[in-house]
């Protein structure tokens, strides 16, 4: 059988092209050939040679498409592998939209939703670094000499606000992050929201009292709030039980019942404060989508 080339651009058919089918869609090919009423294609994605009727495909956009490839004003299309297109429905799935055109980002990470001008947005808590500030050093010797002894430290952060600030006074808090291995610690108690109380240039999170065995209870003011999955992604939502007083406020991470995460997720409660920074807001409207 003799084998007519359609004629578009031979050389540029050593590359991944698109055979632009009347309903819109399209096959991303390497080569083809017209066999009486019929198309023969090497496939880019099975790479495999299929068939599909001549009579499916819109030659006119076939062509333009294959005539601004060529000029330049269409970049060449890349075929994602098999594990970037698991990724990204991965990712796509733990994305779940929680406002109009704003959704959580696939990546993960601490987020607070906020209101600010009336507008909704995410903005980014980044984990802040705590230090235990110990009230006396002799006294911290004392407990590892004295088996009877205990010592009080103070669980601080630096500076009298928080770089976030919510201008909403009940904001959820949604986390994605890499827990890793847990033991014994419900997800109601693996995140907690304490109210952090401000002394000078410090936040106080919580007060320790540390036995001669290591273990610590914490002092801390606990805010009711309560802790959920959401979603099939890896997303918890955390909210308060009620309305938030001005003020500043931590997520802490519990390891498990004894042992809490000296690095914190610190944020304020204050309606007149600045815009943040590093938020998300969400999409806008294509044009197409815009009323007339």
């Amino acid at each position: 059988m003799l084998l007519v080339q359609h004629p578009i651009n031979l050389q540029a058919q050593q590359r991944t092209m698109r055979l632009i089918l009347k309903d819109g869609s399209y096959q991303s090919v390497v080569k083809y050939e017209i066999q009486g009423d019929r198309v023969h294609y090497l496939s880019a994605e099975r790479y495999e040679w299929e068939d599909i009727p001549s009579s499916f495909i819109d030659w006119d956009a076939t062509k333009k498409y294959e005539a601004d490839f060529s000029s330049g004003k269409l970049r060449t299309p890349r075929e994602e592998t098999a594990q970037e297109k698991e990724d990204r429905e991965k990712e796509d799935a733990n994305s779940p939209q929680i406002a109009p055109g704003l959704h959580l980002p696939g990546s993960g990470g601490v987020f607070l939703f906020d209101q600010y001008q009336g507008r909704p947005e995410l903005a980014e808590i980044v984990q802040n670094g705590s230090e235990l500030n110990k009230n006396s050093n002799k006294s911290v010797l004392r407990a590892t000499i004295n088996p009877v002894a205990s010592s009080k430290q103070s669980f601080e952060l630096k500076g009298e606000h928080a770089k976030t600030q919510s201008h909403a006074p009940r904001p959820a808090i949604y986390i994605d992050i890499d827990e890793g291995a847990q033991s014994g610690t419900e997800m109601a108690d693996h995140f907690r929201l304490v109210r952090v109380a401000v002394k000078k240039d410090t936040r106080i999170v919580a007060n320790l009292k540390v036995t001669f065995t290591g273990k610590a209870s914490e002092q801390s003011i606990s805010v009711p709030a309560n802790v959920e999955k959401l979603g099939t992604g890896q997303w918890v939502k955390l909210t308060p039980a009620q309305d938030l007083a001005a003020g500043e406020y931590a997520v802490v991470e519990m390891l498990d019942p004894q042992e809490m995460n000296l690095y914190v997720w610190d944020f304020g409660v204050n309606p007149n404060a600045p815009a943040n920074p590093n938020t998300l807001q969400p999409d806008k409207p294509s044009a197409e989508a815009l009323p007339k």
